[in-house]
C-alpha cells in the first residue's frame, strides 16, 4: 500500500508589532514521521535556542519543507482588504501547495478551528484531508517541525533587523512584540529622533497607535 504523505504548517512572529510573520511547512511519509519523533522533535518554544537551530538543520537536511517571509509592509497592506486570519489562510494555503499532500495539520491561528481548516481546504485548490487545531504543534511532530523551521528563521530575520537598527539608538530593540517595554521604549525612542516609527515596523498594530497617541498627549500636558 502506498504511504500517505503528510505536511504540517505553522507560523512564528504573527503578534509581534516589529519584524516579519514567517510561514513554514515540512513534508514526510507516514514512515519518515518516525524520524521526528527519534529527534525528539516538540514545539518550538519547548526547545532552547540552541537546540532549535540544530533541530531546524536536520528537519531541513531530511525533509521537503519550504517557507514564506511576510514583510511588516506587506501584513500592513495585506490587513487593508482582510484580518489578520484571513491573511495566514492565505499563506498557510499558498505552503500547502509547495507540494502535495494527503493530509495536512495545520496549527489553527483561528478560534474556530473548523472555520480555519475548511478555509484553507477552499484556497488550497485540490482534495486533501484537513487537520485543523490549536496547540497541533504540540500534539503532530510534522507540525512541530514546521514551527521549528519558522521560528529559526523568524529569528534570524529579526537578529539581522537588530544589527540594523539598534546601533541608531544604542539600545536593545527587544524581542518585537508589544507586550516587551524594551520594543515599546526603542519604538518611542525612534520617533523621538527620527519622526517615524522604525523600519520593519508593523504600521497597522494599535501597539503603533497607542505609543503615538501618548507621545501626543505628553506634548500638550
Amino acid at each position: 500500500m502506498e504511504k500517505k504523505t503528510i505536511c504540517g504548517i505553522d507560523e512564528a512572529g504573527r503578534g509581534p508589532v516589529i519584524g516579519p510573520m514567517v510561514v513554514a511547512g515540512v513534508w514526510a511519509n507516514e514512515d519518515e514521521e518516525k524520524l521526528l519523533k527519534e529527534m525528539n522533535v516538540r514545539d518550538s518554544k519547548k526547545h532552547t535556542i540552541k537546540r532549535r537551530e540544530e533541530l531546524s538543520k536536520m528537519i531541513r537536511e531530511t525533509f521537503f519543507y519550504n517557507f514564506i517571509v511576510v514583510q511588516p509592509e506587506d501584513i500592513d497592506a495585506l490587513r487593508e482588504t482582510m484580518s489578520l486570519n484571513e491573511l495566514e489562510v492565505h499563506i498557510f494555503a499558498k505552503i500547502g501547495r509547495s507540494m502535495k499532500a494527503d493530509v495536512y495539520y495545520l496549527d489553527s491561528a483561528d478560534v474556530d478551528e473548523e472555520r480555519f481548516g475548511h478555509s484553507f481546504s477552499e484556497k488550497l485548490g485540490f482534495a486533501a484531508e484537513v487537520v485543523s487545531e490549536h496547540e497541533a504543534d504540540a500534539n503532530y511532530p510534522i507540525v512541530s517541525a514546521a514551527s521549528i523551521v519558522a521560528k529559526v528563521e523568524r529569528d534570524k530575520k529579526l537578529e539581522e533587523i537588530r544589527k540594523e537598527i539598534e546601533p541608531e539608538l544604542g539600545i536593545s530593540l527587544g524581542s518585537g512584540y508589544p507586550s516587551d517595554e524594551r520594543t515599546r521604549l526603542f519604538i518611542k525612542k525612534w520617533i523621538e529622533k527620527f519622526g517615524d516609527v522604525p523600519p520593519h515596523t508593523r504600521r497597522s498594530w494599535k501597539t503603533v497607535r497607542k505609543i503615538k497617541e501618548d507621545m501626543m498627549q505628553q506634548r500638550f500636558f
